[in-house]
């Protein structure tokens, strides 16, 4: 059965700082790319970063600079840090982990991460 739990989320004010975390199971992680995407109210959900199992990383153009994605293959968990959050940073945040070579997906429940003073 495959797992992918978020946690970190919470209340930040603005220009703080948050990591988020995922930790996956029931899948070979080495092999996935995984990533973060996040969801507003009102809107469609977006890519925020993701993470190809060689390392290679990519960004939304609204968290380039901002946001670091990163994994850890010994603890199959995959990190996002946040710092200079901006009020429209606020969204729930959703773990993705997808399979290359089947292009199946698998989400996270979600985490919800508010940016407010």
């Amino acid at each position: 059965q495959v797992q992918l739990v978020e946690s970190g989320g919470g209340l930040v004010q603005p220009g703080g700082s948050l990591r988020l975390s995922c930790a996956a199971s029931g899948i070979a992680f080495s092999i996935y790319e995984m990533g973060w995407y996040r969801q507003a109210p009102g809107k469609q959900r977006e890519l925020v970063a993701t993470i190809s199992s060689g390392g290679s990383t990519n960004y939304a153009d609204s968290v380039k600079g901002r946001f670091t994605i990163s994994e850890d293959n010994a603890k199959n968990t995959v990190h996002l840090q946040m710092n200079s959050l901006k009020p429209e940073d606020t969204a729930v945040y959703y773990c993705n982990a997808e399979n290359p070579f089947t292009t199946t997906w698998y989400w996270g429940q979600g985490t919800q991460v508010t940016v407010s003073s």
